[in-house]
């Protein structure tokens, strides 16, 4: 996915368009909330707002944030998503599962990357 935007600087907005296959429809957009280069990186957004003819714009934001520590032999990269909570309670549960699966998924791709010779 390409990023367009001022970049990943605190308060900036940032959008691009989704390639993994499905979802290509999607237009991701993020609000940039923290940058620690090489340490932190957190964001704002409509979590799962996959439905073109959805306005998503009145529900609250989930707060997304990657964060590297050190670890025994290495670096440990988490990802935690808060917020869910205050989505409307028709969506919770679906965007809840959706994006536990999908930080599955994107965690299980980084790693492979990381494998790499």
């Amino acid at each position: 996915m390409a990023l367009k935007g001022k970049g990943f600087t605190a308060g900036q907005q940032v959008q691009g368009k989704v390639t993994y296959p499905g979802y290509e429809h999607v237009v991701l957009k993020l609000s940039i909330e923290r940058v620690e280069p090489e340490r932190l990186l957190s964001w704002r957004w409509h979590p799962a707002a996959i439905d073109a003819s959805v306005d998503y714009s009145h529900e609250p934001t989930t707060l997304v944030v990657f964060e590297l520590g050190d670890a025994q032999g290495g670096t440990l990269l988490s990802v935690v998503e808060t917020g869910f909570d205050e989505l409307p309670p028709a969506r919770r549960a679906e965007v809840f599962r959706l994006n536990s699966s999908g930080w599955t998924t994107q965690m299980q791709s980084i790693e492979k990357y990381l494998a790499r010779p």
